[in-house]
């Protein structure tokens, strides 16, 4: 019969530790769990290697055995008997080996002794994986967890809201705080799907994508708006009243502005994320309009500015 790698089947080396393997076999046996994959023969066989791997490296007693034998289990009886007859012949060791498991997850109706290879029974035994004097607990197992992604106006990012939407024909009632950002991912612990043999329930992660907005562009936590500003505002200096994510405000020109000059306005941008009354800055690049449909009076006015 062939031998089995029982780290290869955890996606383990040889230096891994304890917890190491804890942690693989539950990821893995999860995965491969028959509750979750019904009528699939692969996955209820890699569930059997699984735990066949668990029972092994799990136990420190039989996984030094399963390290010292490897490929040469075969002559481990042989090997044991010579050791025995040391012992009784008055010659001391200091290896031993244990002869129950520890470490068992799933109960007898989850992975009885018959669903053993050959290989484990005819290395170990088939009383080894029969569960001992000790009863095995079910295994328990965390839910599935969920994805979810919604989109929302970068109006409605600017403010903490409600929101409802339905996931596996469940509604799910959320509150999106003011300032989260696009692409961000929170986290609901337990809306995921229910757990396995009274384990925790899974979790429910959304991904935000917040739509661009036709007036404010979005950098961190400031806003940059474009904003037109007639000629003669430009040059002689005045006010101009502007649109702000929370309403308008009238701004100061000074005279002789030019194209392309910002103003930055402090805190009218963003709400930061989780701070409560703070924000980033509103940054407004103004953009001067040349004025179109001149009269001749207007044009000569014009002409003699430009002589001057």
């Amino acid at each position: 019969m062939e031998f089995i790698d029982y780290y290869k089947v955890l996606g383990l080396d040889k230096n891994a530790s304890q917890d190491d393997v804890k942690k693989a076999y539950r990821k893995l046996a999860r995965k491969h769990h028959p509750d979750l994959n019904p009528n699939d023969k692969e996955a209820n066989k890699k569930f059997q290697q699984i735990n066949e791997a668990n029972e092994v490296l799990s136990d420190p007693e039989k996984r030094k055995k399963y390290d010292q034998y490897g490929k040469d289990w075969q002559h481990a009886e042989e090997f044991e008997k010579a050791k025995q007859h040391q012992q009784r012949s008055g010659y001391s060791s200091n290896e031993g080996y244990g002869g129950g498991f520890g470490g068992g997850n799933f109960s007898s109706e989850d992975f009885s002794s018959g669903d053993f290879s050959d290989f484990f029974n005819s290395m170990f035994g088939s009383a080894a994986g029969a569960g001992g004097g000790g009863g095995r607990r079910q295994a328990q197992f965390k839910g599935q967890d969920y994805n979810a992604e919604l989109t929302i106006t970068l109006k409605e990012a600017f403010t903490t809201h409600k929101r409802t939407f339905t996931i596996h024909d469940k509604n799910v009632r959320i509150t999106v705080p003011a300032g989260i950002a696009d692409g961000q991912t929170i986290k609901l612990k337990g809306y995921g799907a229910p757990g396995l043999n009274g384990g925790p329930a899974g979790d429910l992660y959304i991904t935000f994508h917040i739509e661009e907005d036709n007036t404010f562009k979005r950098f961190g936590n400031d806003l940059y708006a474009t904003v037109e500003l007639d000629l003669y505002t430009a040059v002689l200096g005045g006010e101009k009243t502007i649109d702000t994510m929370d309403g308008k405000v009238k701004l100061k020109v000074n005279a002789e502005t030019q194209n392309g000059t910002k103003t930055r306005l402090k805190e009218k941008g963003f709400p930061i994320y989780k701070e409560e009354g703070k924000f980033g800055d509103l940054i407004i690049t103004w953009n001067i309009k040349i004025p179109t449909g001149l009269t001749e009076k207007q044009k000569e006015l014009f002409r003699a500015l430009s002589q001057s």
